[in-house]
């Protein structure tokens, strides 16, 4: 790849003049976020590409301590966990995850603020340069090929973010499987693989084994890996990756394990949930008990287990983390739509469940922390994923669903197909409403104040729900 060389600058369009006008940019590059068929194959991703990006940019990734996040579910939340008792214990920190709800700043985090729009833009027009010359540069290879995609763009505006600020630690979210992922150009002081469950089949593979090989990919040769999967298979194909690469490999109830005590009576009731923790890996023995989880469900418990792993090896490499920022950091934790209580009366509880393992994760956590009442479900979600699977689950628990879909893209599943679904698994028809904001309306109108109201399904359904719920909650509205 040739350097970028700032003399062809002006081949090159001009830079950006406003904000607006670089996410219309953004917005014009392959994004396989929105597209209905998202691949997953080294001819449409594949490392090189984004290797060759960041070198244009004079390889913002290289000096970086980074924390490596994989898994099926709960590697956001762990993500953030991270970033978060390294931020507490005083350590200048960035967080890239993936998708955003509402707005893009949401990716890009040092110490839990998001960047302004002027500094985006400032690092919009220091990439698009080198992203135009990738697109020349492809253009002449063959007309197939193509540059730099959305979500590669937004990898290497992260690392350079971190890296022009000069961050102490690094923790990134990979965005789909690992092997292939724009994120695993990095070489992490340790890898963290969360959990493996069915998601993205066609492009991971229908075996958990599967999944877990390409979860697996992020794995460096030496690097530790700390992994929370439980599961015989795909533990097994994780502990394979890691003798053929000799990285040490620290297991979930082999090195760490954790006792999950659940919070009773919400809404009224307090909100925290609370867990023992026991660690005798490198770095250990480490013992903490009754540490507070501001995030609801056991789930949550696994993921904060994985974080204090994490920082077990901060601590072994000389890191000052202490017992104290730890217990703060993740009772303090503030992480949107993850099994939140937004209201109380009526109780309104958003999650971005979009998979059977995460409705599962979810409807445990209604159960564990909610007492009886009537329960109300709004519900919409995504064409590729396993909706029999969800609705299965999720049906039978509720009183009422209101079925809908989110607007503006089409990985959406048309909410006519969702009801003839829910109708086939449910056995008799349900309320439908065709956008968020009627749907919201429309459950609104069902609930009283002791009642539950559930909405999940998609990242994208509650990006749009959120923005509603604010404002009944400005305007007081009363159920």
């Amino acid at each position: 790849m040739i350097p970028f060389d700032p003399s062809m600058a002006e081949s090159f369009p001009k830079p950006f003049g406003s904000f607006e006008e670089a996410l219309d940019w953004l917005a014009s590059r392959i994004d396989y976020e929105r597209t209905r068929l998202m691949p997953y194959e080294e001819r449409c991703l594949h490392l090189d590409r984004m290797r060759g990006l960041l070198a244009l940019l004079g390889g913002p990734e290289r000096n970086l301590w980074v924390v490596h996040v994989a898994g099926t579910k709960g590697k956001g939340s762990t993500s953030a966990m991270i970033a978060a008792i390294l931020q507490t214990a005083g350590y200048t920190t960035g967080l890239f995850t993936s998708p955003h709800l509402e707005k893009l700043q949401e990716r890009f985090r040092i110490n839990s603020q998001m960047p302004t729009d002027e500094e985006l833009l400032r690092l919009f027009n220091v990439i698009r340069p080198a992203v135009c010359q990738m697109d020349e540069q492809a253009a002449v290879r063959t007309p197939s090929e193509k540059g730099p995609t959305y979500f590669e763009i937004l990898t290497a505006l992260a690392l350079l973010h971190f890296a022009q600020q000069k961050v102490q630690a690094a923790v990134l979210e990979v965005g789909l499987g690992g092997r292939l992922d724009a994120t695993n150009v990095c070489q992490p002081f340790v890898s963290v693989i969360t959990s493996i469950s069915f998601d993205h089949t066609q492009q991971l593979g229908n075996t958990l084994e599967a999944i877990a090989g390409e979860k697996a990919g992020i794995i460096k040769p030496g690097r530790p890996v700390i992994s929370g999967v439980v599961q015989p298979g795909p533990r097994e194909v994780i502990r394979q990756v890691c003798q053929t690469r000799q990285a040490p490999l620290i297991e979930l109830d082999t090195h760490f394990r954790y006792q999950y005590y659940p919070p009773k009576n919400l809404p009224e009731g307090r909100s925290y949930g609370r867990m023992d923790f026991e660690y005798v890996g490198p770095g250990g023995p480490w013992r903490l008990a009754g540490v507070e989880i501001g995030l609801l469900g056991r789930h949550q418990a696994a993921n904060a287990a994985l974080a204090l792993v994490v920082m077990a090896m901060f601590r072994q490499a000389g890191w000052k983390i202490s017992e104290e920022a730890c217990r703060e950091a993740l009772a303090r934790l503030d992480w949107p739509a993850r099994c939140q209580l937004l209201c109380r009366r009526p109780a309104v509880v958003v999650d971005t469940a979009h998979n059977v393992a995460s409705v599962e994760a979810l409807l445990a956590v209604l159960e564990e922390s909610f007492g009886p009442c009537r329960r109300l479900l709004v519900f919409g979600t995504t064409q590729d994923k396993d909706v029999s699977g969800m609705l299965a689950r999720l049906l039978p628990k509720f009183d009422h669903v209101v079925l809908t879909n989110y607007l503006d893209s089409p990985r959406a599943l048309p909410v006519e197909e969702l009801a003839r679904l829910a109708a086939q698994i449910g056995g008799r028809p349900y309320p439908t409403a065709p956008t968020p904001a009627q749907a919201w309306e429309m459950v609104r109108a069902l609930a009283k104040p002791e009642d539950l109201i559930c909405i999940t399904g998609s990242f994208f359904l509650i990006g749009q729900m959120l923005p509603l719920l604010r404002a009944a909650e400005e305007k007081n509205v009363t159920f």
